[in-house]
Parts: C-alpha cells; sequence; structure tokens
C-alpha cells in the first residue's frame, strides 16, 4: 500500500473509533426532557436494566447540576506564578506537546489562573461538538428570547428524522424503549427518529458525530426559519437541494461563526469549521478550518459557569448535557475523579505512516497525535470544596494519549487540592 493511502486509511480509522462509550446529563431527567435513554440509565443503576452503573459522584440529581458563578462575569484572571510552576512539574515529555490550561475556582472570590502554550492552536476533534451546541442555543435564543418554556417545548417535543447529514459514523448511540425496557446499541441510521434533546445527548455524551450532523442541519433551519421552525421534511429536502451552496455557507458562517463573536470568544481560537460528517460536507460547504486552543476552550467554559454562555437557561442545558453520568474516558477516567461531578468534553485524531518499530495503535500516531479535552471538576460532588476547570489541546506522538490524560488528571487534581485544607 502507498504511504499516503496509508495515511488515509489510518486517518479514517482514528476518526471512527476516536470516542468510546460515555454518556451525560442527570439520571433524574427523563420527565423533563424526554430523553429515553437516561431512564435506562436510572433502571440500569437500580439493577432493573442490565447496563452500566455509576460512579458515586455521577448521582447529582438536576437540581444541584446548574452553573455555580451566577452573576459574576470576571474574565480569565492574570496568572499565579506558584499554580505555573506546580501545574508545570506535573507535565511529562516534551513542554511543546501541551497546551493547558487551568482554573481553581474552589475559593471563587480569589480564583486562581495557570497556563502553558493556552494559544497554540489545533484541531480539537469532537470538543468543536461544543461550538454546535452554543449555535443551536443561541439561535433557539434569538426565536425565543424572553420565553425559555417555548424553548424547553421546542426540544423536547420536535421529533427530528435522521437523514444524510447523519452518515456516516461508526459510533453507537444508546436508544432506550421506556415500555419495554429494552436497550439497543448501534450507530444512526438513516429513518431514525428522536427529539431535539435527544440528538443533542447522543452529539455529547457518546459524541455520534451522526447526531452532530442532524444538530447542525437542524441549528442552520432554526436560523433560516424562524417561527416556522420546524419545516416540514419535504421542505428540508427542498431548501438544501435548491439553495445555492453560496448562500448555504453564508448560512452557515451566520449560524455557527456568529455566536462565537457574539458570546465574546474570539473566532480566530475557535472554531468549527465544517460538518462532523461526509454527508454533511457534501451538501453544504463550510468556512474553512476546525480548531482550538486551551484557554478559548478554559473561556467558553467559564461563561457556562457564569451562565453567561448565551444565557442561564442555554448555560445550565449545556452543563447538564456535559455531566457525565456513564462510563468515563481519557482525563475523566482518572479515578481519583469517581467521587467528583465531572462536565467533560473531549475529541481526538491521530494519524500513523511507516515507522521501524513502530506500531499504529489508536490515540498513539506518529504523524500527529492530537488529543483534546475541557473539563470542570466539583469534588466530593456534593461539597464542591474542590471546584476547577482544566482544558488541554495535546500532541504526545507515539505515546497513548487517552492514557496520559488519564495520569494527568490525576496530577493536577492532586495539584489542586494540596493548596485546599
Amino acid at each position: 500500500m502507498k504511504l499516503h493511502a496509508l495515511r488515509r486509511t489510518v486517518v479514517a480509522a482514528s476518526l471512527a473509533i476516536a470516542a468510546p462509550l460515555l454518556h451525560a446529563y442527570p439520571l433524574d431527567g427523563y420527565g423533563d426532557t424526554g430523553i429515553r435513554r437516561l431512564e435506562g440509565s436510572r433502571l440500569a443503576n437500580e439493577g432493573k436494566v442490565k447496563d452500566i452503573k455509576q460512579l458515586p459522584g455521577a448521582m447529582l440529581p438536576l437540581k444541584e447540576v446548574e452553573p455555580r458563578l451566577v452573576g459574576q462575569t470576571f474574565d480569565l484572571p492574570p496568572t499565579d506564578p506558584t499554580l505555573t510552576r506546580e501545574m508545570e512539574a506535573v507535565l511529562t515529555g516534551s513542554m511543546d506537546d501541551y497546551g493547558l490550561a487551568l482554573l481553581d475556582l474552589s475559593d471563587p472570590a480569589k480564583p486562581r489562573y495557570a497556563e502553558h502554550r493556552a494559544d497554540h492552536k489545533q484541531n480539537v476533534g469532537s470538543v468543536g461538538k461544543l461550538v454546535v451546541a452554543l449555535a443551536f442555543f443561541q439561535a433557539l435564543h434569538d426565536l425565543h428570547p424572553e420565553d425559555v418554556e417555548a424553548r424547553r417545548r421546542l426540544l423536547k417535543t420536535t421529533v427530528v428524522t435522521a437523514d444524510g447529514f447523519s452518515q456516516s459514523d461508526h459510533h453507537t448511540v444508546r436508544i432506550f424503549e421506556p415500555a419495554t425496557n429494552t436497550l439497543t446499541r448501534r450507530a444512526v441510521r438513516i429513518g431514525d427518529k428522536a427529539t431535539l434533546y435527544e440528538w443533542l445527548d447522543w452529539m455529547l455524551s457518546p459524541s455520534s458525530n451522526s447526531a452532530a450532523g442532524m444538530m447542525m442541519r437542524e441549528a442552520m433551519l432554526l436560523r433560516q426559519y424562524g417561527k416556522a421552525y420546524p419545516p416540514p421534511e419535504a421542505e428540508i429536502q427542498r431548501f438544501f437541494k435548491d439553495t445555492p451552496r453560496s448562500e448555504l455557507t453564508a448560512l452557515y458562517d451566520r449560524t455557527f461563526n456568529g455566536p462565537i463573536t457574539q458570546n465574546g470568544l474570539d473566532i480566530e481560537q475557535l472554531r468549527q469549521g465544517s460538518f462532523f460528517t461526509a454527508g454533511g460536507k457534501s451538501r453544504v460547504q463550510g468556512t474553512g478550518d476546525s480548531y482550538g486552543t486551551a484557554r478559548e476552550l478554559m473561556r467558553y467554559m467559564l461563561r457556562v459557569e457564569q451562565g453567561r454562555l448565551v444565557d442561564l437557561f442555554s448555560s445550565t442545558e449545556i452543563k447538564r448535557l456535559i455531566y457525565v453520568t456513564e462510563r468515563r474516558i481519557r482525563y475523566a477516567s482518572s479515578p481519583v475523579l469517581a467521587d467528583a461531578a465531572v462536565y467533560f468534553k473531549s475529541g481526538s485524531l491521530y494519524e500513523c505512516k511507516p515507522e521501524a518499530g513502530f506500531r499504529c495503535v489508536p490515540y498513539a500516531g506518529n504523524v500527529k497525535n492530537y488529543m483534546n479535552s475541557a473539563t470542570i471538576v466539583e469534588w466530593p460532588a456534593a461539597e464542591r470544596k474542590v471546584f476547577y476547570i482544566s482544558t488541554l489541546v495535546t500532541n504526545i506522538l507515539r505515546k497513548n494519549s487517552a492514557a496520559e490524560h488519564q495520569a494527568l488528571a490525576t496530577r493536577l487534581h492532586k495539584v489542586i487540592k494540596a493548596d485546599r485544607p
């Protein structure tokens, strides 16, 4: 096999397996959201359905999962020299492999901030789905700026049918039927039906690219049709078929890039420039590269905690959608976080080429080995004696980055804890 063909094969494989099983949203949220998967997970924790049980930190109810800094509007404070030294001391390997930001909010009146190469920019993979969430919730807010209940009804009752925008993706989603207590795990298929809340859950929890493709479609439709949303299925197909590509790109720009700057973030440091699926890319040309930095991801997460990402309702829903309530992976899988509430989004991309003595395995590429994450930690979950945000943008070649991130999470947690009684 020629080298360029081998590289394409390996990159395709990396994308297909880049997001193992992981789910979010508080388990008592089924009644409020209609997300059927939550009911299956709740019953599994009671031993009534065969599935994964929860860690101690995953058991917070809805009322406990909300932004913690509402009313505060500070941006990132100046770097703290002591915290910066402590943070950099736990990094291993080449310091140029890391882009890292750490914000200790354990004493909200005296936040401490540290960063290392926090302006390093690279493709952050599935972390870019946070941008999709922002775009959708901004469009939803703009449609019903003063009516939160109208937004909630739209999320809970609007049923979306998967089409070509969802294809293709090997990531599986949980499809639970409460009437029969049956759980199915499989990839999204054309014709699958789910509510907007469920598509959001699938996009941000198991990180389904198919779900991201559908949510990006819906964000554009919401922006385009406004009060007439959702349009009939036939009109959706006509719109994307008959609208000139340049107009679709302009709509993409308004939908996904506009909310970045509208919410005080830097479009030069955080952008999702194209669809997550080949089907979406074939229908809508995006606006260029996708990228992020540790610093801008930190500013995104800080705004979530302040209730300032779009507004309080939107910030709360995004935080709940990334609250990990099932199997934890990568950074979030550190054993020291078992009794912590963890709010988490990660993404990866690796690429390999032939090299003597080297064997290509997932998350350990020798050409690129991107692993990225944005994480909020509240420890212990109910007490929040320790409360911090960490964001990572790394490229550690030839090492299992999933394991590296897990180990780094352990060390950073100890750094923060050491400074708190």
